[in-house]
């Protein structure tokens, strides 16, 4: 791993978090994700499966965790499981975690390795009476390969069909959307890290950049200040091509008179930063620029003033909704018959404003966390109102990461410029 040792107290809390949901005289069992092909003989980098490594720190493929907190020796109530170190395989693919490593990152004392695990296992279920298993129930996900997880639970149910099974899923989206303070602090690093790289990019834009150079140079200041890279496919959108959102071809020149839409964010520690910034490629923005920027910090701002405990993301994407008809009405986007006409189900402020505000960010860009129950502390979101104009081939997004505190919010991204004079003055440098 290229980032420094994590405070293996992070887990040793998560994991605590999570035993306290489970029923008495029940197992719980996470497994680490598959190693995915590409072509031939090659595999995409491996990915630590989200919850495992939310309870362990462990990236290492193959590593399964056993939680069973009523096991009657002590010494198994929680076990890591690694793959046993090969001389061989090491020689080929690199080091493989030893008993100590793995403890030292994890705060689990107990290590099985993997090819002795069998045994014991069984021995372990035949005393339960519920099975915790896990599955990937992220709203978001579009993913219906039959991944290690969910092969794993047909196997469990095939081998131990008079048990109880349980989903670990159901108490994860819980405690994943609520962050520990040790874990804003590894975001904090991630965060920290993009601040730097938004400014090293800043000086580098010019008319006649590439957009990939720009892309680039974010991995070149990532990777140099020892994130894992990106946290997501960098968006790097010039002139009209910010209007796609998930334009991630990066191909295009950057021309003078245009604004550039950059969404970014560094992965540390696993842990997601996720940064938009609009600014004018020949570092000036013009009138009409200026005006439609303003007015998306604007409902930047809005958005922050209400983003806290008790509100319900529905009720906070209305309440921005309205704030946005009345600031598109300002600038000329809008007209009163619009409004007055508009469909309830697809409302005027949406022909310029087509995504969500916020989502839940975290070991995950889009976090685990519930879009339908109100809004607690300790949960993290983005805050990223757009405003896209195809008549004027323009579009904005301004985007930080906001901690829910106890009664209102933290912007953990405050340092970063974000005003048009703040940005206009670091690209004059």
């Amino acid at each position: 791993m290229k980032y420094l040792p994590l405070n293996p107290e992070i887990f040793v809390q998560n994991r605590k978090r999570f035993v306290e949901r489970m029923e008495k005289n029940s197992i719980a069992i996470f497994n680490s994700n598959d190693e995915s092909p590409t072509n031939g003989d090659q595999l995409h980098r491996f990915k630590q499966n989200s919850d495992l490594f939310w309870l362990t720190g462990i990236e290492q493929e193959d590593t399964m965790l056993i939680l069973f907190p009523d096991n009657p020796d002590t010494k198994y109530r929680e076990v890591l499981v690694l793959v046993r170190p090969n001389a061989i395989k090491e020689k080929w693919d690199g080091h493989r975690l030893r008993d100590h490593e793995g403890t030292a990152m994890s705060g689990i004392a107990t290590i099985v390795w993997l090819d002795s695990l069998d045994a014991m296992l069984q021995g372990w279920l035949h005393l339960s009476d519920t099975i915790y298993l896990n599955s990937n129930e992220n709203d978001r996900k579009a993913n219906w390969v039959p991944v290690r997880d969910y092969r794993y639970a047909e196997m469990m149910k095939q081998h131990y069909p008079l048990h109880n099974f349980k989903r670990s899923a159901r108490i994860m989206k819980d405690l994943r959307a609520i962050k520990t303070a040790l874990e804003v602090e590894v975001m904090q690093k991630a965060i920290d890290i993009t601040d730097i790289t938004f400014r090293r990019v800043m000086q580098i834009i010019q008319p006649g950049i590439m957009e990939y150079e720009i892309e680039a140079e974010i991995y070149h200041s990532f990777l140099s200040q020892r994130a894992t890279g990106p946290a997501y496919g960098s968006i790097i959108a010039s002139g009209d091509r910010a209007r796609t959102l998930h334009y991630v071809e990066n191909s295009r020149e950057c021309k003078d008179g245009e604004l550039i839409l950059m969404d970014f964010g560094a992965e540390y520690g696993n842990y997601c930063a996720d940064l938009t910034r609009t600014v004018p490629v020949n570092g000036k923005f013009g009138r009409r620029q200026k005006t439609v920027y303003n007015a998306c910090l604007h409902l930047h701002h809005y958005a922050a003033s209400i983003l806290k405990p008790g509100i319900s993301i529905i009720d906070y994407t209305e309440k921005i909704g309205d704030e946005a008809t009345v600031v598109f009405q300002k600038i000329g986007l809008l007209k009163k018959s619009d409004i007055k006409n508009e469909d309830p189900e697809n409302r005027a402020y949406r022909k310029y404003l087509y995504h969500g505000i916020s989502h839940h960010l975290g070991i995950d860009v889009h976090d685990l966390g519930t879009r339908t129950e109100p809004v607690k502390a300790g949960m993290v979101f983005t805050i990223e109102p757009g405003i896209y104009i195809e008549e004027e081939q323009i579009g904005v997004r301004i985007e930080n990461n906001f901690w829910i505190t106890r009664n209102g919010n933290k912007d953990l991204m405050k340092n970063i410029p974000i005003t048009v004079e703040e940005i206009e003055a670091f690209m004059k440098k």
